[in-house]
């Protein structure tokens, strides 16, 4: 397949673009090259990229109408994997517009440029975020997502109801895949993993929120490559058993999914920081900070409709997953 990925030079999207080259499908890479984290280490994931035979990479931003409308009337694009987004929820609360511009502006340039080139299927990137004030562990797709407490989260709950309007519409077949805190090796900059590794192996202190006590389903890199493939390759079809007196927020009459993807396995912030500091072989010096607006403090994801759906079972855990990060930060940053 010919197969469009946004976010190409991102954490995810570098990944998931390696995996399907490996199996000998095309890769389209879109990204922006933003500023948001350092554009330095995507421009390392890009490089890596462009060493494939069968990768073409296009820069541009999601929001350019004119950019996205020529992408898919020079490319024959036969599956999309959009996971090109402004991330972050404490960002969200600095730099509102930058969510609006690329999360549903952009989004609505993906649907546009699917719809009129018929696009076989399309998986995007939505966020455990979109969970926002509910308390009920775990999360379920069957749950509400009414509640949203960042623009992040609402704009990725946006996305959702917005493919579905497509999928309906025109039957666009959409999957969301609400991803829950992905780590591993090329990380984001601004996730805590880099954060807590950068600061333990340069002497600095971590700024540790909330005194340590999130929980977080973290889930590692391979996993989440693993389900989406495993996504993309099952195009989404109408749900035969949809009762509209009584609708399954995760399925509908059109052909639209939504699935978490996760570890199903949430750990401890403060036991997180731990397997980091046995991985880099010293103790973190500590700055505790109060919780942070938009912020919630657990996350667990079910992920039993997608194991339902694709065979999905994620394999690694932190007390693997971690140290691998570790080591290729040591050789990336040569510390």
């Amino acid at each position: 397949m010919r197969v469009l990925v946004t976010g190409s030079a991102g954490f995810i999207g570098s990944t998931v673009s390696h995996r399907l080259l490996d199996r000998g499908d095309e890769v389209v890479g879109l990204d922006n090259f933003n500023s948001y984290y350092d554009v330095s280490l995507k421009e390392a994931r890009a490089e890596r990229l462009r060493a494939r035979t069968g990768y073409c990479e296009i820069r541009a931003s999601l929001e350019d109408r004119e950019a996205l409308s020529a992408l898919f009337a020079t490319h024959a694009i036969d599956r999309v994997v959009h996971l090109a987004a402004q991330a972050g929820v404490r960002y969200s609360l600095e730099n509102p517009h930058a969510y609006i511009d690329a999360n549903l502006i952009g989004f609505m340039n993906i649907l546009e440029g699917c719809r009129y080139a018929e696009v076989e299927h399309l998986v995007y990137a939505s966020s455990s975020s979109v969970y926002g004030a509910n308390e009920s562990l775990p999360f379920r797709v069957e749950d509400s997502v009414d509640h949203p407490v960042s623009l992040y989260a609402a704009t990725k709950k946006a996305n959702e109801l917005m493919a579905h309007t497509y999928s309906h519409l025109f039957g666009l077949p959409t999957t969301g895949l609400r991803f829950f805190t992905v780590y591993g090796p090329w990380g984001r900059p601004d996730m805590a993993l880099f954060k807590f590794t950068r600061a333990i192996l340069t002497g600095q202190p971590v700024q540790l929120f909330n005194g340590g006590h999130h929980r977080r389903d973290f889930t590692f890199i391979s996993d989440i490559v693993d389900g989406v493939i495993g996504t993309l390759d099952q195009v989404a079809t109408p749900d035969a058993s949809f009762d509209p007196m009584h609708p399954n927020p995760g399925t509908a009459r059109a052909p639209w999914r939504v699935y978490n993807i996760g570890s199903n396995r949430p750990v401890d912030l403060i036991r997180y920081l731990e397997l980091i500091e046995d991985a880099c072989g010293q103790k973190a010096q500590i700055e505790s900070l109060p919780m942070q607006a938009g912020d919630v403090e657990a996350t667990h994801a079910d992920v039993s409709a997608l194991q339902r759906a694709i065979g999905y079972a994620p394999r690694v855990a932190v007390e693997q997953g971690i140290p691998q990060f570790v080591a290729w930060y040591r050789d990336y940053y040569q510390l």
